[in-house]
């Protein structure tokens, strides 16, 4: 079955902008340890945290992290994904979790092709059964040895279906649907947006970016008033092969 994306902000630092401030108000005022969450106005948040990313000094804003309940997603962007190294992720794991009727994700570029929806949506089924009936004989497989090295039948069950779903995943598509839980601090948030909400990246992890970043926007809108791609706040990086829309981008992104 199709599945559709879902982000949820479960967890963020609280009152992430007036944190990141009182950082930088130790760094660049003469008030001690036990002072810099004094006076901090909205006002003086706001300077503070204006002053810092005017400076390029980032190191303050990584004292502010937000989790993320992500699903909805196939095994190919969570493969993109885990390469922002800067981050902590935990993943549905396929070792230990039946894929019994897998969800899976259809690129929007094959339901435009006549009958491409259908035949990718058999592939899965093919894909299913594949696994369905892999499962079932490896299972079958490990129980009865497990059994026969004098294990109970009960505990030989259950150790045998790990044994055997760990093995029957390798027929499962990049196509199928995952779960997975991601911290970021806010440096990191900012350079996965960079790269991720750009136009040149892949569609799926794009898109799963600027919901994100919509999250984000709504808890802290200085630290992530700048978010998006590099030309959001300055000339497209890309070169020759730049989308060549900025001015469609920057007035996406000061929408969001």
């Amino acid at each position: 079955m199709e599945t559709k994306l879902s982000v949820t902000l479960i967890q963020h630092t609280p009152e992430p902008e007036k944190l990141v401030a009182a950082a930088a108000k130790l760094c660049y005022s003469k008030a001690g340890a036990g002072e810099i969450m004094e006076d901090l106005t909205d006002e003086n948040v706001e300077r503070f945290l204006s002053r810092l990313m005017d400076m390029g000094h980032a190191s303050p804003i990584e004292h502010a992290s937000f989790t993320f309940a992500i699903e909805g997603v196939s095994r190919s962007l969570t493969h993109q994904l885990v390469r922002h190294r800067m981050a902590s992720f935990s993943q549905k794991s396929q070792r230990y979790v039946d894929e019994g009727q897998f969800n899976y994700v259809i690129p929007p570029e094959i339901k435009t092709l006549p009958g491409g929806e259908t035949i990718f949506a058999e592939g899965m089924e093919n894909a299913q059964r594949t696994y369905d009936l892999l499962a079932e004989m490896l299972i079958e497989k490990h129980t009865k040895a497990l059994v026969a090295s004098g294990m109970n039948e009960k505990q030989a069950v259950m150790a045998a279906e790990k044994q055997g779903i760990e093995d029957a995943r390798f027929v499962l598509p990049n196509a199928c649907e995952t779960k997975i839980v991601v911290t970021m601090n806010t440096r990191e948030l900012l350079h996965f947006y960079n790269q991720r909400c750009c136009n040149r990246a892949q569609w799926e992890i794009r898109e799963l970016a600027t919901e994100m970043l919509r999250a984000c926007k709504k808890i802290a809108p200085i630290l992530f008033k700048n978010g998006g791609p590099r030309c959001v706040e300055g000339s497209c990086p890309e070169g020759s092969m730049t989308c060549g829309h900025i001015k469609e981008v920057r007035e996406k992104f000061s929408q969001i």
